[in-house]
């Protein structure tokens, strides 16, 4: 694939008229200079300062600029001040886009595996594709909607990776992707009741993704982080991705013979957990330190592997809480300092806090029923203590279990 300005891309039709007209406004001189002007404007003030720049610019601009600055607001959280602050977006590119920090991540594993030449699937406003470009990779990205492209091409051309991106508005579906070391997909999870859970309800469904990943070299699919174990091809490496403790995705990936594999990585440290063959962990009795896995390494099915490293055991068989009697370091899990184990008893649990002045309680539940928010309220906090509870099961029991976080 040669290199082809994403301004001056040939595979892309002409757009409905009017579809990306207030978009392409922004990019006008006039544009760019009402953009910069409202780049720090307080949201709270937007009514008086729409009505000051109205006497200057046609109201479709202004109310063009005003949205488009509220958007990269919104973007800041997921792709920086810096490169927020230069790109375009439209509200479905910012709340599906991928987080900067995941895509890096995966730009970076694509590239160490030697692949110069991906066809991005299902491209969106580009989150990936600038991070696949800056890791100096060619893509070809590719999506169906005309105002998505323009903002992907506008996206390109502000960070200075037009030569690296070419943009082609068409159906995924329709596109050979023979020629590309690799293909990155990402299908639409969402429908018009929102969120999709089923993978073959995805748009195009995991069949097809599954289809274009193995007619080519490389492959990275993303998904729901949701997505069942018993879904997934034995072919392939799944990989579930955390950020700050938080599941953001799951991803399939297919060459370098990886198939099988499972693996947890926890960003920004880029840490990554690997399946290996072992026994259930052991299940015994509270111990001094409780440990709660990252979701990814959850959803993974990894908690074994770090029971094992912390020579801890299961609170319960059924609950992923690691108990142990050392403090031992792991950036897989969060440690706390367990200070009193008793069996499920709101009116004792209340008495308590009250006993210690406890004015913060953080509810954390696994194996409960009972709701965090609503527990809040009947224990009546107040005091300047701060405190952890758990309510779970210990060996099939209702407990709670009252910790204090600790640095491990």
């Amino acid at each position: 694939m040669g290199r082809v300005a994403a301004s001056e891309s040939p595979d892309t039709p002409t757009a409905p008229a009017g579809e990306t007209a207030a978009f392409q406004a922004l990019l006008t001189e006039e544009g760019a200079r009402l953009l910069a002007e409202l780049r720090d404007h307080d949201p709270a003030d937007e009514l008086a300062l729409a009505t000051r720049l109205r006497r200057d610019h046609s109201p479709a601009l202004v109310s063009a600029a005003l949205g488009q600055a509220r958007l990269r607001q919104r973007a800041a959280a997921k792709f920086g001040a810096s490169d927020a602050a230069r790109m375009y977006f439209t509200p479905d590119g910012v709340e599906q886009a991928t987080r900067s920090t995941v895509a890096a991540y995966r730009a970076r594993r694509l590239a160490e595996r030697g692949v110069r030449r991906v066809a991005d699937l299902c491209c969106g406003i580009g989150g990936d594709a600038i991070e696949l470009a800056r890791a100096g990779i060619e893509v070809l990205a590719v999506d169906r909607s005309p105002l998505t492209c323009a903002v992907l091409r506008a996206n390109a051309d502000a960070l200075g990776l037009a030569d690296r991106v070419r943009v082609r508005c068409a159906d995924v579906t329709e596109v050979d992707v023979g020629g590309f070391d690799a293909v990155f997909a990402d299908p639409a999870r969402r429908g018009g009741r929102g969120r999709v859970f089923d993978p073959e309800a995805y748009s195009p469904p995991l069949s097809w993704a599954l289809r274009a990943a193995r007619r080519v070299p490389h492959a990275a699919l993303k998904l729901a982080p949701g997505v069942p174990h018993e879904a997934l091809p034995a072919d392939a490496e799944a990989e579930w991705i955390s950020v700050g403790g938080e599941v953001k995705e799951a991803v399939l990936w297919f060459g370098s013979g990886a198939g099988g594999a499972v693996r947890a990585t926890l960003l920004p440290g880029g840490h990554s957990l690997v399946s290996e063959p072992l026994p259930a962990p052991p299940v015994g009795p509270v111990g001094r330190y409780l440990y709660e896995p990252d979701g990814a390494v959850i959803r993974a099915h990894l908690v074994a592997q770090v029971a094992q490293r912390l020579d801890g055991r299961l609170v319960d068989a059924t609950i992923a809480y690691v108990t142990a009697d050392a403090l031992r370091p792991t950036p897989y899990a969060r440690a706390y300092e367990v200070t009193d184990v008793l069996p499920f008893n709101l009116k004792r649990l209340r008495a308590l806090l009250r006993e210690r002045g406890v004015g913060t309680l953080t509810v954390k539940k696994r194996g409960s029923a009972v709701d965090p928010e609503d527990l809040r309220r009947r224990m009546r906090l107040a005091g300047p203590a701060v405190a952890t509870v758990f309510l779970t099961r210990v060996q099939g029991a209702p407990t709670m279990l009252l910790a204090a976080r600790v640095a491990a």
